[in-house]
């Protein structure tokens, strides 16, 4: 899977912003941490979920379970929103 062409990704120190282009479906800005942002740079190419949790596991020192939980509320969210090519 990989972040669709039509979505834009600004990252800064504190807030990560995935911005819509007029092609995509989804009409709205998605706002998060720079964990979010962490796991769309990670789907700027083709990954897979256990591959984005296994690079997030060496960046953070998180609790058992606690990233791989993440990780599927972000990609949930971005197939919700048509944000994911699969």
């Amino acid at each position: 899977m990989k972040l669709k062409k039509e979505f834009l990704l600004h990252s800064t120190e504190k807030e990560t912003v995935l911005v819509p282009t007029g092609a995509a479906d989804f009409s709205g800005i998605v706002r998060g941490n720079r964990t979010l942002g962490d796991v769309l740079e990670l789907l700027g190419s083709e990954i897979t979920e256990e591959e984005i949790v296994s690079a997030l596991r060496e960046r953070y020192d998180a609790p058992e379970g606690a990233i791989e939980r993440d990780v599927s509320t972000v990609l949930e969210k971005l197939r919700s929103i048509g944000a994911l090519e699969e």
